[in-house]
């Protein structure tokens, strides 16, 4: 590598994990790491360190934890390590302008779209329930917008017809820190040549609300198994059927023609659980009951044939009966 940047990170889950990686392996002066406040996570709720936390104590790389960036002290710190650029990548605090300007180069940020496209909390989340064609990322030199600073590099992937936003994090996860330092080594001409972004084209991508999650069976079949895929695996979706909540983890949908009422099961065979939308029908292949795992229909239908026969109805939309 012909050129090393003193580098602040900030960072905090795997997939910004993963860039900073790339950046201590290049050979980068990676000066401080900035991260989230250790919280609580998992089943026993136990408090733990963010994955950037974890990497950068095990790289030696003094880690830096402020519940703000808009305090004095903040300030003072970050200017006192004199770093030439910080690198963000799904940090989860609001960077103001007095912070962005204080590196030389100011702040890049890795944002997990193409953007305009999907500015916000949950881009590949939105580009798989939209059923985007592609999606991307995009390096940006950071302003006091959310996600709005001029655009530097863009790195595009195709969006398969089985994916799900695991396997589509994961994928982005591979492409974005070579992305990444590709700009770095050509920093000063890459800053040149960035180009604004089109405010018109632009859409949000909100968080994921435990609302939406609900299966409206009125909907379309193709748009509640893309919806399925989209919430795969941190925000499953879900349907009551009686009184328990079923999990919905792997759906396709059928255009199959029926008379039947949103919600009613068609069919129910080892191949799935034919349930009626709106239009056309979701064939539900995986799902899970409470305190149970998830399961391939064969199994399900084992233990719960009479639950999941033809003729039974998930609940439309709200509580359970």
């Amino acid at each position: 590598m012909s050129a090393s940047r003193r580098v602040i990170f900030a960072g905090t889950p795997e997939f910004a994990a993963a860039h900073l990686d790339a950046l201590i392996a290049a050979g980068h002066d990676v000066c401080a790491v900035l991260t989230q406040p250790d919280r609580p996570a998992g089943r026993g709720k136990q408090v733990q360190p963010s994955a950037v936390k974890r990497l950068a104590q095990a790289n030696e790389v003094p880690v830096l934890q402020p519940a703000s960036l808009r305090t004095p002290e903040s300030h003072a710190l970050l200017e006192a390590l004199n770093a030439e650029i910080m690198v963000v990548v799904a940090y989860g605090l609001i960077l103001p302008q007095s912070i962005l300007n204080i590196p030389a180069n100011g702040c890049l940020n890795v944002h997990a779209s193409l953007l305009p496209r999907w500015r916000g909390a949950a881009p590949i989340q939105r580009a798989i329930e939209a059923g985007d064609a592609q999606t991307g990322i995009t390096i940006m030199q950071m302003d006091a917008g959310l996600d709005t600073g001029a655009m530097i590099a863009k790195g595009t992937l195709d969006i398969t017809a089985s994916e799900t936003s695991g396997t589509l994090h994961d994928r982005l996860t591979d492409l974005g820190p070579g992305l990444l330092l590709e700009v770095l080594e050509d920093l000063p001409q890459r800053l040149t040549q960035a180009t604004p972004q089109e405010d018109s084209d632009a859409i949000y991508a909100a968080k994921i609300t435990k609302q939406e999650t609900q299966l409206d069976w009125a909907l379309d079949a193709e748009a509640l198994s893309r919806k399925i895929r989209a919430f795969n695996p941190t925000s499953v979706c879900f349907s009551y059927l009686g009184n328990e909540r079923l999990k919905i983890w792997q759906a396709s949908a059928l255009s199959l023609p029926h008379k039947s009422t949103p919600g009613h099961i068609i069919e129910s065979g080892p191949d799935g659980i034919v349930v009626a939308c709106g239009t056309g029908a979701l064939n539900i292949t995986v799902a899970q009951f409470p305190g149970a795992k998830a399961l391939p229909a064969t199994d399900l239908l084992n233990g719960r044939s009479q639950q999941l026969a033809k003729s039974q109805q998930f609940t439309p939309s709200g509580n359970p009966p």
